[in-house]
């Protein structure tokens, strides 16, 4: 297992901030992964899993605790025949969404251009354009802070809107098991899924800034719109309507092309990434009467 101490976070995320991490393992095997709990245990210290950092603001003060990141046998993607796979929480999301694709598998296609990780897909349930990652899945293996492996099946893993029960139980995702439908039983070929896919990420490209650091979706979806417009559920409707699209602090800015996204318009800090989203949720109470959900994690001390 690898470990070093005081590694910078701004390496390890998509808003590329964050300052340096307590301990900064990786993590091969289930072993590594006990052994770098013990170390946080030993040393009085949190842990926090990290996948490709796609989701996460790091305090620029840094994270006392231990990053644990996976590799080895986490990164496998195991085809257990008939549309099964077994995939490892290491594995990029757009790598196993690909790789079944060729292979005339549905039901995941439209995720490849997600960023993140499995582990970190299966812990939010991610989801886009009609498609979340838990409705295929069977069943998901997690290891409790007591160090005991649980094979949980999909059902008891209350997959719902960017939820998931692993948000609540804290155990630590390793590989979840997939059961996929043929394309050939939706009446569609591989070319109808690459068809499908093109047209998901040119949306993908022509709606979101790629080319500028940032997270994703910054806040998440609504229950339900503002009184006057109640089934206007998108956040960035709401934060355009605020004439919020290109307001800045510091070198933080709410996306011009896509206002649910701040991005890091250069030589932001943590602290202007986070003082913006609160912002932006004050102005959209203010002027709508509804409040805007974080969907990006926090880590670390920003007070």
């Amino acid at each position: 297992m690898f470990i070093c101490e005081n590694e910078p976070m701004c390496k390890h995320t998509s808003f590329k901030v964050g300052g340096p991490v307590r301990y900064f393992a990786k993590a091969e095997t289930v072993e590594d992964l006990k052994a770098a709990m013990t170390l946080a245990r030993e040393k009085g210290l949190p842990y926090f899993i990290l996948g490709n950092g796609t989701n996460l603001l790091v305090s620029d003060k840094g994270y006392d605790g231990v990053v644990i990141t996976f590799a080895g046998e986490f990164s496998a993607i195991e085809d257990l025949g008939n549309g099964a796979f077994k995939v490892g929480a290491a594995v990029p999301l757009g790598r196993f969404a690909r790789t079944t694709l060729k292979q005339g598998f549905a039901g995941i296609h439209k995720l490849a251009g997600i960023p993140g990780t499995l582990g970190g897909a299966i812990y939010m349930n991610a989801g886009a354009y009609g498609q979340e990652i838990g409705s295929c899945c069977t069943q998901v293996k997690a290891l409790d802070e007591s160090r005991t492996v649980h094979e949980i099946p999909a059902n008891d893993c209350s997959f719902g809107y960017r939820q998931s029960i692993f948000q609540k139980n804290k155990a630590i995702i390793l590989s979840a098991t997939f059961q996929l439908p043929a394309a050939s039983a939706e009446g569609k070929t591989v070319a109808n899924l690459e068809a499908e896919l093109a047209e998901c990420m040119a949306k993908r490209k022509a709606s979101q800034p790629l080319n500028m650091p940032n997270a994703g979706s910054t806040f998440k979806r609504l229950d339900k719109g503002a009184t006057d417009t109640p089934a206007q559920i998108a956040p960035g409707y709401y934060i355009e309507q605020a004439g919020l699209k290109g307001f800045r602090i510091g070198g933080a800015e709410v996306s011009t092309l896509h206002a649910n996204f701040i991005v890091n318009a250069g030589g932001a800090t943590a602290a202007n990434i986070k003082t913006l989203s609160e912002y932006v949720q004050q102005k959209v109470a203010d002027k709508f009467g509804i409040q805007l959900k974080r969907e990006i994690i926090l880590l670390g001390n920003f007070e």
